[in-house]
């Protein structure tokens, strides 16, 4: 009999819903629902046909027939999810970002490691099948050395402070909310040790980060630039220029097509994978993972976005309020 893997879902908000109506696996099945409202849980157990609601992480940790654990709470609760659920013995899948801080991160790494179980990020940009076909074609093409990244994410948000977007007492601020994808981009396609080597932030009235630029240099001179605001639309596009020609990329987080540029002008589309699946190859490749038939190679590119949102932080002198 193949394995199949037992999901439990933590936290159980809009990400939560959207995952539940994704899920599609022949070797997975949602098994358990998980709020602090257990009569939240039991409606969304119902709605997703899901056999088991808990209201306490404890009771769910405790059920054995749990494999793994989705967080989909707020991300300042990541890791109180994350590290709990390791400790149960229980792979985890968390969405973005993964953690607030690069130490954080570790911590998680760390007890993964001891525990001997798979820790990684719900980052579409990881598993599109797209990416890994446009690395291929810059190999085939021979399109030379990456020169440069341009990456750029906005989105329009009331001026709310109130709202999870701004509020700092739920970690908002653009960086951590959609500067994790963009920063995702680049470290896609980067092939050296990225470097902030500079950057700016304009602050909302509630102190969080509304708009920032971020600038990049490798130790091989590879640069890129990204561009963040919550408070004017911008489009999700992603720019992977090489010596002989770029790659563009429209609504990079789940694309699964992208123009190729030559030097000449000429063009060329580039196809893969179905951005409706998004979620379900986030499935699929965790579950490649636990099996021991795929390496966890997203988890390196997550600590090294980790490590470059710490330094971009530590570089506005910028703290959550519970950070102090």
């Amino acid at each position: 009999m193949p394995q199949t893997y037992h999901w439990a879902i933590v936290g159980l908000g809009h990400i939560a819903e959207e995952f539940a109506k994704a899920f599609q696996s022949d070797k997975g099945q949602l098994y358990a629902v998980c709020s602090r409202s257990i009569e939240k849980a039991e409606a969304f157990a119902a709605a997703h046909k899901i056999p088991k609601a808990y209201g306490s992480l404890d009771d769910l940790l405790a059920d054995p027939v749990v494999d793994i654990v989705y967080v989909a709470t707020p991300h300042n609760f990541h890791i109180q999810t994350i590290l709990p659920a390791l400790k149960a013995g229980k792979h985890v899948l968390s969405e973005k970002a993964i953690t607030m801080t690069s130490s954080e991160l570790a911590s998680a790494v760390e007890l993964a490691d001891q525990q001997q179980l798979v820790l990684a990020e719900a980052m579409t940009v990881y598993h599109m099948p797209l990416y890994a076909k446009l690395h291929q074609f810059a190999k085939d093409r021979q399109l030379g050395g990456l020169k440069m990244i341009q990456v750029s994410f906005g989105s329009y948000k009331e001026a709310d402070p109130t709202n999870r977007f701004f509020n700092p007492q739920l970690a908002g601020g653009a960086l951590l909310d959609i500067g994790v994808y963009a920063l995702a981009f680049a470290a896609e396609f980067l092939q050296g040790r990225p470097q902030v080597t500079g950057t700016s932030m304009h602050r909302f009235t509630s102190g969080v980060d509304e708009s920032s630029t971020i600038s990049l240099r490798t130790d091989q001179d590879e640069l890129a630039n990204v561009s963040l605001t919550f408070r004017a639309k911008m489009p999700k596009m992603g720019i992977a220029a090489y010596e002989h020609g770029y790659i563009t990329i429209m609504d990079f987080p789940r694309a699964d097509q992208a123009v190729f540029t030559a030097t000449d002008g000429s063009t060329e589309i580039i196809k893969a994978g179905d951005s409706k699946s998004a979620m379900a190859y986030e499935v699929h490749d965790f579950q490649e993972m636990v099996a021991g038939q795929e390496s966890n190679n997203s988890l390196k590119k997550t600590q090294a976005v980790m490590r470059l949102m710490t330094e971009v932080r530590n570089q506005w002198d910028f703290r959550y309020p519970f950070e102090k």
